[in-house]
């Protein structure tokens, strides 16, 4: 319910969520509110209006979105649960078409290589997760499109690519799979994860890579690689991100916010000079707010001279999924 009727009770807001969020009848919304069960399957519109309440009223300082953002569309689409995404890994389509079919999985294809499935599909048990598909929202493979068009000044044969806050490496195998055989490193700020990477690369057989662990909102002491391509997956609020986990639409404040805006700042200063001449930086945010986005760009224009080669709000509560910001600059 993020900041709907707030000065109401619990019960009264549990039972008004259930109903917003319902899209067919229900024993316990019979059980809550006969009224409400019959009129489940009406569209998240009609709900609203028959309550008197505003979709616009759920998340917090809607003033902060991103241009280009629908705010009823996106706001409405936090009462209906994501779907899973999956991309398939080059080579695989049929593999992995066979076997959901054959588990008898209605599949969705979005493009080439994507798939949509509900939420609660147990993926893990039909597929060789990494190695013939990999867990990823439809907006995160929209990102990576980004890289199709690139062309470099290779050295020594391959494109020198650092995935510099790389999580679990999701980014990172995509890369591989968009620009072929790179020179891969790695790095993030928590050892734990990296554990979680190699485990995931090994899957999705991935050898040879450098990795090493980094606190980057300090600057790089020992680091002094150049590479021709940085991915910048920068810590965020994840505020596109909050269908699938509501409880921030209720805790997250303006000190987060700043917090995250002022943490990317310094994380892009100090992986600019790592950055070739001629060099691209991928910038990306599960964010919907302006502050870590539009800003962000301008800064990476107008302090340290990258141009701008495309920009992107990834929509996805267009279709289901995670909403996303991405943009391709270059080093001149």
């Amino acid at each position: 319910m993020g900041h709907l009727m707030e000065s109401e009770s619990v019960q009264d807001r549990m039972i008004t969520g259930l109903f917003l969020c319902s899209g067919s009848k229900s024993e316990m919304l019979l059980l809550a509110n006969p009224d409400w069960n019959e009129k489940a399957e009406l569209p998240i519109h009609e709900k609203l209006q028959l309550l008197h309440l505003k979709a616009t009223d759920l998340f917090p300082f809607v003033d902060e979105l991103s241009e280009g953002v629908d705010v009823e569309a996106f706001c409405n689409s936090h009462f209906t649960q994501p779907d899973l995404f999956l991309r398939i890994r080059p080579g695989n389509k049929e593999t992995v078409l066979q076997k959901l079919n054959t588990a008898g999985i209605e599949v969705e294809l979005i493009g080439n290589n994507c798939i949509a499935l509900p939420n609660n599909t147990k993926i893990d048990e039909l597929l060789l997760l990494n190695k013939e598909a990999v867990v990823q929202d439809n907006s995160s493979q929209k990102a990576g499109e980004l890289l199709l068009n690139l062309q470099f000044e290779a050295h020594n044969g391959k494109v020198h690519v650092w995935d510099c806050c790389a999580a679990s490496g999701g980014k990172s195998i995509m890369t591989k799979d968009v620009m072929g055989d790179v020179d891969l490193t790695v790095s993030d700020i928590r050892e734990s994860i990296l554990v979680n990477l190699k485990k995931r690369f090994a899957e999705a057989g991935i050898k040879n890579y450098k990795s090493f662990v980094a606190d980057l909102s300090s600057p790089l002491i020992t680091h002094h690689a150049l590479y021709d391509l940085i991915i910048a997956d920068v810590p965020c609020s994840g505020s596109g991100t909050w269908g699938r986990t509501p409880e921030y639409l209720s805790s997250f404040s303006k000190e987060q916010l700043t917090h995250y805006s002022q943490l990317q700042q310094k994380i892009i200063t100090n992986i600019i000079p790592q950055l070739s001449e001629h060099g691209y930086l991928l910038y990306i945010t599960c964010s919907v707010y302006k502050k870590e986005n539009e800003e962000m760009i301008n800064l990476l224009q107008q302090q340290y001279g990258l141009q701008l080669i495309e920009m992107k709000l990834l929509k996805g509560y267009e279709q289901k999924a995670d909403s996303m910001f991405a943009a391709l600059l270059k080093r001149s």
